[in-house]
């Protein structure tokens, strides 16, 4: 066994090398979507798939499908190759490179799919491709958006060749999609503190991700008296120590305050105006609602005592996905049967394969990550980890 999960290991090795050039920095990679460096990694994908005699098309949302020779639906593999900025060598490239392994091995006819944007990291639009295949992607909204140079989206996506126009009529894409299952670097040490290569998901946590304004008003920042004030950004941080605190009677419960904008900006000012994400997660749906209407209610108070206005929006909301239990059932009987038997684990970040979990059976692996290091150039792996994970998607297909 460990032999071929050496060689394993080398394949897989050799195709994500292919891909060490394009995007590389010096602290980390970068490969945004529908930019030169996509293409590249599109010109990565296609080579691949030439090897392996599969067909390349790219569908209406963007998504690139190594296609065998057979009329869909499809057992799909596959995960992304687009990169947060200075992101990591394994993040969605892992998952992609994996799965031309697994089609190499294969018996069957499957096709390995690289979805568009998964990231989000040039117009904040995480899931892109998967969104746009399942229909819970807002078309009209998401093409005027503009990133930091004030390109839109629908600009962006024409000039890498795919017609914006036909974005509204991606879920019919959906129909190339039997079964899917993604391979993912694990972005915790939870596999890594269980003492295994590589463990099953059963299912993704609840998310959302809240948008919020405050105003108030620009002044002094010596002369004005501090019952005078209307300090937006004093007010956000007392927010933020409440969103924090709401979560913590919760075990699993975390809120990250992401992103700050604030306006003017300057050392002796008072804040006029402050945009803050707060993003939450939980293992309940329920959890995520309560915590929102008790922050609403935080909010209120705040903008009472401080005189600034605050406003609470919904950015992106999902209630998490259980993924389907026949493919987790012969994942777990291939890892147990590789050696890596463990309890399934929740995972805490969004993925593709949670997307289309939603209207298709799904399943995930993850790598063992010790260090739980991920969305970073310092992110890493064992091969031989990534290769026992593929060797336990090979055996599930087996009787799938």
């Amino acid at each position: 066994m460990s032999a071929e999960l050496d060689q394993l290991g080398e394949a897989i090795e050799d195709r994500l090398s292919g891909l060490d050039q394009i995007g590389a920095g010096a602290d980390g990679f970068t490969r945004l979507a529908w930019s030169e460096e996509d293409a590249e990694s599109m010109a990565w994908f296609k080579r691949q798939a030439a090897e392996l005699g599969l067909t390349v098309e790219r569908d209406r949302a963007g998504n690139l499908w190594a296609a065998p020779d057979v009329d869909p639906p499809w057992l799909t593999v596959g995960s992304h190759l687009d990169t947060v900025r200075d992101g990591g060598r394994y993040d969605g490239a892992l998952g992609v490179a994996c799965a031309f392994e697994i089609a190499a091995a294969s018996d069957r006819p499957l096709a390995v799919v690289s979805f568009a944007d998964e990231e989000g990291g040039r117009y904040n639009s995480p899931t892109f491709g998967s969104r746009a295949l399942v229909g819970r992607l807002d078309v009209a909204e998401a093409l005027e958006r503009t990133d930091a140079n004030g390109v839109s989206l629908r600009q962006a996506m024409a000039e890498a060749g795919v017609d914006p126009d036909l974005l509204a009529a991606a879920p019919e894409d959906l129909g190339r999609v039997e079964t899917m299952i993604e391979i993912h670097i694990d972005q915790s040490r939870e596999l890594f503190e269980a003492g295994v290569p590589a463990g099953v998901v059963s299912s993704l946590a609840s998310r959302m991700r809240l948008a919020i304004e405050l105003t108030g008003e620009a002044d002094h920042a010596g002369t004005t008296r501090r019952e005078e004030r209307r300090d937006a950004m004093a007010a956000a941080a007392r927010l933020i120590v409440s969103a924090l605190d709401l979560a913590e009677p919760h075990p699993g419960f975390v809120v990250t305050p992401g992103k700050l904008l604030v306006d003017p900006n300057a050392p002796t000012t008072v804040p006029a105006r402050v945009q803050l994400w707060l993003d939450a997660r939980a293992t309940a749906p329920e959890l995520l609602n309560e915590w929102r209407e008790e922050l609403v209610a935080s909010a209120e108070l705040i903008a009472a005592t401080s005189r600034v206005g605050i406003t609470v929006e919904t950015a992106a909301h999902s209630q998490g996905v259980v993924f389907d239990q026949s493919v987790r059932e012969a994942l777990q009987r291939a890892a147990t049967a590789n050696g890596s038997q463990t309890d399934e684990v929740v995972c805490f970040a969004g993925h593709d394969a949670g997307v289309i979990g939603e209207q298709r059976p799904a399943g995930m692996v993850l790598v063992r990550n010790e260090r739980g290091i991920s969305h970073s150039g310092a992110e890493f792996v064992e091969l031989s980890d990534a290769a026992a994970a593929t060797k336990i998607v090979i055996d599930a297909i087996k009787e799938l």
